[in-house]
């Protein structure tokens, strides 16, 4: 299932895609609020959500409305840093020391935004995009092997990092470069994870005005997105709702030779394969 948050006349709903079109999810009788309520409701809930979607018909088409960030402001949206080899490469060149560890960071939750609002350049003289597969916590992991990780997934969204380059290294943890307001485009919608077969064998691209800037697959990560889980509930609960940005790979402006930053006007598409494309403008001053 495509599952979707989106506003039309005026009011904001939760629905689910079916045949191009919207169901809305409360019209057509679900007792849940918001798309977190219906993680949380774990498999009972999604499995009760598939009979509803199944009898349900669409409402509105896909154009009628305007799509939102596909959850609810989450606990947390954590992202990995220089996760493919080649995007290590690019750190390298900027004289970031490689790490024997998985590199983690925060993105403010206040900087996310739907998939097709515009992205506010603020103070940075050096914006840049990386495209991310965002995996959707769905049952809370705390502890959870590499092999007990995939039944933590509840979905998946596209992601793009925006980062402020020349602020992302005001501090180690890379937080305030990587957390302005507008920053963190994610969706078009939530693709549950019985719909994605391995998240390992995705195809993930961005363009910058027309022009393809990044083209990997997640086949190609240095820390597999079980990995990423295990570790990061070693030290603490990854809760229901919760992001995590799996990184993201070469093609970035910042590691362009001569470096190559976002204007206002450029129009920055980012494409997961399997789940679905997000276009963020940078706001022209």
């Amino acid at each position: 299932m495509k599952l979707i948050r989106y506003s039309h006349d005026g009011e904001t709903r939760i629905g689910a895609l079916k045949e191009q079109g919207v169901i809305d999810l409360v019209a057509a009788g679900a007792p849940w609020r918001s798309i977190r309520e219906i993680i949380e409701g774990g498999e009972d809930a999604l499995a009760a959500l598939k009979n509803i979607v199944a009898s349900a018909k669409p409402v509105l088409t896909l154009d009628a409305v305007k799509l939102l960030p596909p959850i609810e402001r989450p606990g947390k949206y954590l992202a990995i840093g220089m996760n493919y080899a080649k995007h290590l490469e690019e750190a390298d060149k900027l004289g970031i020391a490689r790490s024997k560890h998985q590199v983690w960071f925060n993105k403010q939750t206040t900087c996310i935004i739907g998939p097709y609002d515009e992205i506010e350049q603020g103070v940075t003289e050096k914006l840049d995009y990386e495209v991310e597969l965002v995996a959707v916590i769905g049952k809370p992991a705390k502890g959870v092997t590499e092999s007990e990780a995939p039944a933590h997934i509840f979905g998946y969204c596209v992601g793009n990092d925006v980062s402020a380059r020349d602020w992302q290294f005001h501090s180690p943890t890379f937080t305030m470069g990587k957390s302005f307001d507008t920053h963190g485009p994610i969706g078009p919608w939530i693709v549950t994870a019985d719909e994605i077969a391995d998240p390992h064998a995705l195809r993930l691209r961005s363009w910058v005005n027309g022009e393809l800037r990044q083209d990997n697959n997640t086949a190609n990560m240095i820390h597999n997105l079980w990995a990423q889980i295990s570790y990061l509930s070693t030290a603490f609960t990854l809760e229901s709702g919760d992001l995590i940005a799996t990184g993201t790979p070469e093609g970035v402006g910042v590691g362009m030779e001569p470096q190559v930053f976002l204007q206002p006007g450029d129009l920055i598409r980012c494409e997961v394969e399997s789940i679905g494309a997000i276009e963020n403008r940078v706001a022209k001053v």
